[in-house]
């Protein structure tokens, strides 16, 4: 052992410290790993490939557009260092969708036009002044990104930039992940934590013979830490950060599961943590008839084609799971899902399943309880103008959420009716001096637009916000048929105004839904705002009822209770200069005042053009 080996291994073990001490050494009986490639894919792997597209016109379609997009990427100018606000974060993004996709198609086709892009824009990258540390997702990403870019060209690379790419993944990368003020994610139960240690452990791999001991340190290290984040599926696998974040965390948590079963044919007990490979039954059921999922927390409004769905279909032995992948990339061009970084880890997953003869799934409802519960329901998969609602619980107090427990979206006619907002970007708001990561009562997190119970489709108490403190949880549940329902319980999120906030939502003999609050005031009278944010144009047709018209299709909005109301609209404008435009959208509901100790009941319907109308409307639903 030379002398910088060995002062090399005592600072790394000095930098894990107390962290790695205690923990277990599941690579104790590891003695040597395969030659090069070693990530995901193993040399010859390739005809495993090959052979489905072969077979599947839908996979041929996703290849053949892989392969297009990696001709375009051929006359793009290289990347460079520049961030934006804190963040390197879109050029480490750029980077692993630049860097996974030419890999690929090198692989798949031979080509050396690919690999050599590929060696091209490692090299610039290595030569950055750093990844970014300060931002440790910016450096897991780009970790990720050479790490697969070193390793499945290895053979093609030439020594020189081998070696100038390799010592940028491990000082950039790992190294950096070892000094202390820059690792604080490795104890964090969010999303932090599944991509650092996802692309430290891929950066381990990719250079695991140049320092063995080095490679398992990180490697345990990951192991012993991801556990945290993965403990958030529990029970059921609703992921508390919800859809856009799923799509970051999860993906990146398979991808390190991946990796570890591909090299070593163990998860060392990653997929047995409680909820984890039941969360592509939640991930599936947060899309809706519209095409758009359930946006709660800090979630962009638009579906995306998630490649960790093939993994979870292909384990679970369940290819209905591909039903919303497969209307995805059956449906039209692929242009944005071109977009995804981890696209190629799709055709690695997909194995033997067939994406043309994948069924729709026979369940209409789902639930997960947990930290974020959700509920989710629909009349059927494949009429697009089924019924689809899904309803939240939870706590603002959790990772990138919102002020949002109780709040609903719902589908109907192919049209989403009732929407979430979603979050804003980060940097619009960061660039103004926005206190937006201050999870406190006060914070001005909450004085975002976007943020607060007053823009979601839930209640509001004398104008006030929901209570951070307060949790949410789904108190009942029904899947039958003619009156799927959820109940939540928010009474801590309005504590000290209301003594009790029970909200129940159903969809009601396949036609109409109904939002039906159970609410008692405390000492003190109580203003009970209850609002539905709608892409629609509202008409107010008379004090308690409302039609909605969008895309050539009709909703009524009708108060039931209390029996004296008068509906009402609110802008959805700016209030801040911070705040971001909501164009085309509306708030519609109602405010009502209810004495001191009292309990009082709000039951709204949600009434579809094709429902049985005249029926409903001298025959109240029942409670």
């Amino acid at each position: 052992m030379t002398a910088p080996f060995r002062l090399s291994l005592l600072l790394i073990l000095s930098l894990v410290g107390s962290f790695t001490n205690a923990q277990v050494d599941h690579l104790a009986a590891v003695t040597a790993v395969r030659a090069h490639p070693r990530l995901l894919l193993a040399s010859g792997q390739e005809k495993v490939i090959a052979r489905t597209i072969t077979s599947d016109k839908l996979a041929q379609k996703m290849h053949q557009a892989i392969l297009s997009e990696c001709d375009k990427m051929l006359s793009l100018a290289p990347q460079e260092r520049i961030k934006i606000g804190k963040r390197l974060l879109n050029i480490s993004r750029e980077a692993l969708r630049r860097l996974f996709f030419l890999s690929y198609a090198y692989r798949m086709s031979g080509d050396e036009k690919y690999s050599k892009r590929a060696e091209q824009e490692m090299l610039i990258i290595a030569a950055f002044s750093d990844w970014n540390p300060s931002h440790f997702l910016d450096v897991g990403e780009m970790t990720m990104a050479m790490a697969i870019g070193y390793d499945w060209l290895y053979d093609k690379l030439p020594e020189g930039s081998r070696n100038t790419i390799k010592a940028a993944i491990r000082q950039k990368g790992i190294e950096a992940s070892l000094v202390q003020g820059q690792n604080n994610w490795l104890k964090s139960t969010n999303n932090w934590n599944q991509v650092c240690n996802a692309g430290m452990v891929y950066g381990a791999m990719a250079t695991y013979e140049d320092n063995p001991e080095q490679a398992k340190i990180i490697i345990n290290r990951a192991l012993n830490s991801v556990v945290l984040s993965m403990g958030e599926y529990a029970p059921d696998g609703a992921y508390p950060e919800g859809y856009g974040y799923w799509g970051y965390g999860t993906s990146f948590n398979v991808m390190l599961i991946s990796a570890l079963e591909n090299l070593f044919e163990s998860s060392f007990g990653l997929t047995e943590q409680p909820g984890f490979l039941k969360t592509g039954g939640y991930l599936e059921n947060m899309t809706g008839p519209s095409g758009l999922p359930f946006n709660y927390s800090d979630a962009g409004g638009r579906d995306e084609l998630q490649p960790a769905m093939f993994w979870f279909a292909q384990r679970q032995k369940n290819p209905s799971l591909l039903w919303v992948e497969r209307g995805r990339i059956g449906g039209g061009d692929l242009k944005d899902d071109l977009k995804n970084r981890l696209l190629p880890a799709m055709m690695l997953w997909l194995g033997n399943q067939n994406l043309s003869n994948v069924t729709a799934p026979k369940a209409t409802t789902w639930m997960g309880k947990g930290r974020n519960p959700v509920a989710l329901m629909r009349t059927s998969w494949t009429d697009p103008n089924a019924i689809y609602v899904g309803i939240k619980g939870g706590s603002p107090s959790l990772s990138h959420a919102h002020m949002d427990a109780g709040t609903f979206v719902m589908d109907a006619d192919g049209v989403r009716w009732a929407i979430d907002f979603g979050m804003q970007n980060y940097e619009s708001l960061e660039s103004k001096k926005v206190d937006l990561w201050n999870m406190k009562q006060n914070s001005q997190r909450w004085e975002v637009f976007r943020y607060n119970n007053l823009a979601h489709n839930t209640l509001t108490v004398n104008g006030k916000f929901q209570l951070v403190g307060g949790k949410a949880q789904i108190t009942d549940f029904s899947d039958s048929p003619n009156r799927m329902s959820a109940s939540v319980d928010l009474s801590e999120l309005y504590a000290g105004a209301l003594t009790t906030a029970n909200r129940n939502i159903a969809i009601v003999n396949k036609e109409v839904v109904r939002v039906h609050d159970e609410i008692e005031t405390a000492a003190e009278p109580a203003t009970v705002r209850w609002t539905m944010a709608t892409p629609a144009t509202v008409k107010l047709v008379s004090p308690n009822v409302a039609e909605l018209t969008k895309d050539g299709k009709t909703l009524l909005v009708r108060v039931d209770e209390p029996a004296k109301i008068t509906l009402k609209t609110w802008p959805t404008d700016p209030v801040h200069d911070y705040d971001a435009a909501n164009p085309g959208t509306t708030l519609l509901g109602f405010e009502v005042t209810v004495p001191a100790k009292t309990k009082a009941a709000l039951t709204v319907q949600l009434i579809p053009a094709k429902a049985n109308v005249k029926g409903l409307l001298v025959k109240p639903i029942p409670k």
